[in-house]
């Protein structure tokens, strides 16, 4: 199959899904610019921040992106290209796109608070209890991961004597370089916008230049060699200041800036794709049980629920519904913003999926048996290549290749910072009764939800386990994150249904992600049990501890989802 007719396609799809479905689904819920935003009800130039529609949309964007949408398709490629992309168009539009866009308009329409809120207000407060101690420790796992992700992307290489060495190190230093002085310019472009009221075109084209001046600089000037402890421990401090300040002057901007890094990605990769118009060597359908890993990693299994599980970011995601509800929310100027931030947004990632298969479909050869297999060098490695078919860009693909990496890892930072607040966010919201704020707390209480307090606990605790062991339990967070999206189609169906609205195309989505998560948390119970059994000399005791937790989660599934479908019934009674 050609890429650039998968592209096509594709996109040609995901714009009528925008038009179409989307525009149906904002008529249904009855979204409009009648009620005033919390962003302006609840203003307090903190948290509460009205923001331009683009800025909010680089925001939003660049925090529910990440590397999700390229790691999923390229790891599910395995089971060929005619399932990763039935899944992405037909998720994307139906299932993520939906839910994200559901997300962020139940809480617009609750004060801005979380879906663990709204869950409290539609379903009950136990199960929002529930639903917020789940949500605040996949968190606290999206926070070491992502921690210990730049931390290893910035940290300096020591040979087997503990010297520098400055040859393996140098890359990592550019990109540590660049991101400092990124954060600077990105506090600078906030002050000139929210504070001295610069025009938005104006002060875009400054900071996007000013973002190329910076990688100048960081390619050819990186004094900065710290030890992969130490960055952990600078990345802590910055994501516990980045979680108290406010929007406007740090993750409002940095996000808007980094947004054009992932446009200017994206574009790069199309102009790659349509310059090369390569034939993909990656086969059409390898099969339900994958064949085709040889050396390209550990298998995926099944077709169900793997690939469901897998590609999770490119079609539905169930972390995008705690941006949407966390920090999304609380910026959105208008009501008719929502469908262009949240539906349009998760569709744009369903586009860089299908990328991100053209990237690795070109490559194929060298993937299958294990020569690139890291998905962010998968991606890099076959744009670059592309890239370097084309005449003019001849002899670019080194270049192409380190800022496609770049690119990657600065939206892990970004993610990280905005995973930071929205579990502060939840800490929180578990302590206080529906409608109150930490304000109004008393006691205890008044102590905990306190913001800074909040932080605190957050970042050592993501912190400790990024240095400590997150990837002995890191395998569950595909499941866990697509459990969280199955809650949020129930917390959203429920809440709709309250306001005797259309909930119906929930229904089945909701579902099917419950059964996806069910399935792939049953086979991970019967898989770890099945290896601490057999005699394992290492690790075992993590196979119990990741079994005892895929129990909990399959456990707390179902009690959540009777007390939704109940919910459900006696609204249709």
């Amino acid at each position: 199959m050609n890429a650039v007719v998968i592209l096509l396609v594709g996109v040609v799809v995901l714009i009528l899904g925008y038009v179409c479905y989307g525009k149906w689904l904002a008529d249904q819920w009855g979204v409009g610019d009648v009620k005033t935003t919390p962003a302006h009800e609840l203003e307090d130039g903190n948290d509460y921040v009205p923001a331009k529609a683009p800025v909010l949309m680089g925001h939003h964007f660049s925090s529910i992106a990440g590397a999700g949408p390229i790691n999923g398709p390229i790891q599910a490629a395995v089971f060929g290209w005619v399932p990763v992309m039935l899944w992405v168009l037909i998720g994307g539009i139906f299932f993520g796109a939906m839910h994200d866009f559901g997300a962020l308009f139940a809480s617009v329409r609750n004060k801005g608070q979380s879906i663990g809120e709204v869950i409290a207000t539609s379903i009950g407060s136990r199960a929002k209890k529930l639903f917020i101690i789940f949500s605040y420790l996949t968190l606290i796992l999206v926070v070491a991961a992502f921690a210990s992700i730049v931390a290893n992307t910035f940290k300096a290489t020591y040979d087997e004597s503990g010297a520098l060495d400055m040859a393996a190190s140098s890359a990592n230093a550019s990109t540590a370089m660049i991101s400092v002085l990124f954060i600077v310019i990105a506090i600078i472009f906030g002050m000139m916008v929210y504070r001295k009221n610069a025009s938005l075109g104006v002060s875009t084209v400054i900071g996007v230049a000013a973002i190329i001046v910076c990688m100048a600089i960081g390619l050819n000037f990186h004094p900065i060699y710290l030890s992969g402890s130490t960055w952990m421990i600078i990345v802590g401090i910055y994501i516990a200041v980045a979680s108290v300040t406010p929007v406007w002057i740090l993750l409002q901007p940095r996000d808007y800036l980094s947004s054009f890094l992932l446009y200017g990605m994206m574009i790069v990769a199309v102009v790659g794709i349509l310059g090369a118009h390569p034939s993909l060597e990656i086969p059409a359908f390898t099969g339900f049980v994958d064949q085709a890993t040889a050396g390209a990693g550990t298998s995926l299994g099944s077709l169900f629920p793997a690939l469901f599980v897998t590609i999770a970011c490119g079609a539905i995601s169930g972390f995008h519904s705690l941006v949407g509800s966390g920090t999304t929310s609380k910026q959105l100027d208008k009501e008719t913003d929502a469908k262009p931030i949240a539906y349009g947004g998760m569709l744009i990632e369903c586009a860089l999926a299908l990328i991100s298969l053209c990237a690795v479909g070109y490559i194929w050869k060298d993937y299958v048996p294990g020569g690139i297999t890291n998905p962010t060098q998968v991606f890099a490695t076959g744009i670059s290549r592309m890239c370097a078919t084309i005449p003019f860009l001849k002899g670019a693909e080194s270049v192409i290749y380190a800022m496609l990496i770049l690119a990657v890892s600065a939206f892990c930072l970004t993610s990280l910072d905005t995973a930071t607040r929205l579990a502060r966010y939840m800490f929180q919201e578990f302590w206080l009764e529906p409608g109150q704020t930490y304000e109004d707390a008393t006691g205890f209480k008044k102590t905990l939800t306190n913001p800074y307090v909040a932080t605190i606990i957050t970042v050592v605790l993501g912190i400790a386990l990024g240095m400590t062991g997150y990837s002995n339990i890191w395998p569950l967070f595909g499941a866990a994150n697509q459990l969280l999206a199955a809650l949020g189609l129930l917390a959203v169906a429920a809440w709709l249904g309250k306001m005797g609205k259309n909930n119906k195309m929930f229904l089945f989505p909701m579902a099917f992600m419950l059964v996806v998560t069910i399935v792939s948390l049953c086979q991970t119970i019967m898989t770890n049990v099945k290896n601490a059994t057999a005699g394992a000399a290492a690790g075992v005791g993590w196979m119990w501890t990741r079994a005892g937790i895929a129990i909990l989660l399959v456990i707390l599934a179902i009690v959540l989802a009777v007390e939704g479908i109940q919910t459900l019934t006696k609204q249709k009674k």
